[in-house]
């Protein structure tokens, strides 16, 4: 007669692994009861899972169980489904993030493919997606990454050399700054950090920045303005050092449907006038900015609003009879 330990101990063993990997701790005879089968059966089990590379650790006394530690190489992984579709998802967008991992996320997916059952490898491969890079944005080192990484869990302050296209023949010495938090956004890896010596924040683009060991002493992390990073980031490239918004807004009727300003004014508000005009409230990092922003649509604008925008749209049309006459 066939036996069916084989099978049934495999399916015990996932059991089991799936158990371990969803909190720390667990009681031998709490496991015991979830999987239905006696504690020595759950030790035997665990002394399976460890030959296989998992670092089981266990506690002794009358409170002892088993925690699932990390360990010095990489056992085999256990997903449920859920988690092999966000993994697959995670890898094939992987090209849009700039920190140069390609080719072993494509590789990485590649695996997770090949032991998927055939139920999600059909869900996968029916997601066909196209993730467009930002064009010309520089691709990060995956090690400088894992420096700066290092370096904010550490809370040791981050030496590294900083190199700049607007002077590239300048030899500038080492930065020094406390690094509190790595942000991906628009297809780039930024910094940010406190610098010691101005004593203010700033912004790092990390395909830029060369790491130096050792690194320097410890600190204590303080909070970023406003206290959310994304929304400093956001606000530190609209040209403002407080809120989350443009230093400089104004507003104007342009001669053009709403339908054909809104897809390209990001977070203005448009409001039509008629079915020929509408008006738009816009922001900038400056006044010039601004007037250019308006005058790029190449129909009239009115009603424009308030005079620093005026007189901003007055200096751009002299700059360019000036070019015109050039």
């Amino acid at each position: 007669m066939p036996t069916t330990s084989a099978p049934t101990t495999s399916s015990r063993l996932l059991a089991l692994l799936s158990l371990l990997q969803v909190r720390r701790d667990w009681p031998g005879g709490l496991l015991a009861t979830r999987l239905e089968v006696s504690e020595r059966t759950v030790r035997r089990d665990v002394d399976r899972l460890r030959e296989l590379g998992y670092p089981i650790h266990t506690t002794k006394g009358p409170d002892g169980g088993y925690r699932l530690e990390a360990g010095s190489q990489l056992p085999p992984l256990l997903f449920d489904d859920e988690q092999a579709v966000a993994l697959a998802v995670a890898l094939r967008i992987a090209v849009g993030t700039g920190a140069g991992i390609e080719e072993a996320a494509a590789r990485a997916l590649t695996t997770v493919r090949q032991v998927m059952p055939a139920r999600l490898r059909s869900r996968i491969d029916g997601l066909d997606v196209t993730v467009a890079a930002r064009d010309g944005a520089p691709q990060v080192d995956p090690s400088v990454l894992l420096a700066i990484g290092a370096a904010i869990r550490a809370r040791e302050e981050l030496r590294f050399d900083y190199s700049s296209p607007a002077r590239p023949d300048v030899d500038e010495p080492p930065r020094r700054v406390q690094p509190h938090h790595l942000v991906a956004r628009a297809g780039r890896w930024y910094l940010v950090a406190w610098d010691p010596h101005r004593e203010d924040w700033r912004v790092y683009r990390a395909d830029r920045m060369s790491p130096r060991t050792p690194t320097g002493p410890r600190f204590t992390p303080r909070e970023v303005p406003g206290g959310d990073v994304a929304a400093f980031l956001s606000a530190r490239f609209k040209g403002s050092d407080g809120a989350d918004e443009w230093p400089c807004r104004g507003e104007a009727v342009l001669e053009c449907p709403a339908a054909e300003v809104v897809p390209y004014v990001g977070d203005a508000v448009v409001e039509p006038v008629d079915n020929d005009r509408c008006r738009v409230a816009l922001g900038a990092w400056s006044w010039g900015g601004l007037a250019a922003s308006f005058a790029r649509f190449d129909v009239d604008v009115t009603g424009v609003e308030p005079a620093e925008l005026r007189e901003a749209f007055t200096a751009l049309s002299h700059r360019a009879a000036r070019a015109a006459g050039s």
